[in-house]
């Protein structure tokens, strides 16, 4: 298939590079003045990966109008201002493909709805969710994501186009719930590295099945099955989230509670915002969620906030 992956960062260029590696056709593209493009333009690698020459570049985003699927790898909070870039357009008829997790801010949207309410309707979304470190995944470890997609057809043929020895996806049965999921797991996972950073890492096991409760409950609240919460995008991808020292978001709360600023992008930091305000529309207690908020933004104590978050009754908790 004709793929345009747009996102040149660590997740975008492993993308268009597993793509190709599974034999479609593949461009990927980045702005002009971005750093990660003009060193694949030089160099065609970072310091994950290195780029084949049947991988394409380009600098000009008009080229997605001739791409069959269009895979967005970016900050989640920039997705709206995408969306406005590449309105004008008018694309039609093509399958939109998220590979990001996060929720919006302002308004508490969900990424596929972002898509949904500034696209045509002739256009699919889907999300590609679940565990996987850029890092292992090069060296040839596999592991197991998901694709979900109201849309059954658009699904079924993303999972059989993209799947192989080194992925393999499964198919998602709720979009709401894996969205949730997959973007909540980042608190969960600088929460971890909170935890890590107090030597207090043994407290994990608790931590990993007190928030997948509380995830559970608010996707309940918001329409989607909880059980969802246990699958690939919440609970399966703790491994990666938790424990891993390739985890952008853990290394964050690590980093966070000893006083060192970390540069590298946690997602996390900006869907904890959004995951208290869902609470507050659904009526969901989200405990973790907002001790995570208070450390990070009320500028609290961290051992005195995480010590009350676990001597919390089991009343309470569940």
């Amino acid at each position: 298939m004709n793929i345009t992956v747009i996102g040149c960062g660590r997740w975008g260029s492993f993308i268009a590079w597993y793509l190709d590696k599974i034999n479609h056709k593949v461009t990927l593209y980045g702005r002009e003045n971005s750093i990660h493009m003009n060193r694949f333009i030089v160099e065609r690698k970072n310091e994950f990966i290195e780029l084949t020459d049947t991988l394409q570049l380009s600098t000009k985003i008009e080229l997605i109008t001739k791409s069959d699927i269009i895979v967005i790898s970016i900050n989640s909070q920039g997705l709206q201002a995408l969306m406005e870039e590449i309105k004008n357009l008018d694309l039609r008829d093509k399958t939109i493909v998220l590979c990001m997790k996060g929720i919006e801010i302002s308004t508490g949207r969900r990424l596929s709805q972002i898509v949904k309410e500034n696209l045509d309707a002739s256009n699919s979304v889907a999300v590609w969710l679940g565990p996987g470190h850029v890092q292992e995944f090069y060296r040839g470890i596999p592991n197991c994501m998901v694709i979900d997609s109201e849309n059954a057809l658009v699904k079924e043929k993303l999972v059989n186009e993209f799947s192989s020895e080194l992925i393999r996806f499964y198919y998602g049965q709720d979009l709401i719930g894996n969205e949730i999921g997959a973007a909540a797991k980042n608190v969960i996972g600088i929460a971890a590295g909170m935890l890590d950073g107090l030597k207090l890492s043994t407290l994990k096991g608790a931590l990993m099945s007190r928030g997948t409760r509380e995830i559970a409950r608010l996707i309940t609240a918001m329409g989607g099955n909880e059980l969802s919460a246990y699958g690939l995008c919440h609970l399966g991808d703790y491994e990666a989230t938790v424990f891993s020292e390739f985890s952008h978001n853990r290394k964050y709360g690590e980093m966070f509670v000893q006083g060192v600023k970390y540069e590298k992008l946690a997602e996390g930091y900006y869907t904890v915002k959004a995951l208290l305000k869902l609470g507050e529309i659904y009526g969901v207690e989200l405990p973790i969620c907002n001790a995570v908020y208070d450390i990070l933004y009320n500028n609290k104590n961290s051992k005195e906030v995480l010590n009350d978050l676990f001597t919390r009754s089991l009343k309470k908790e569940f």
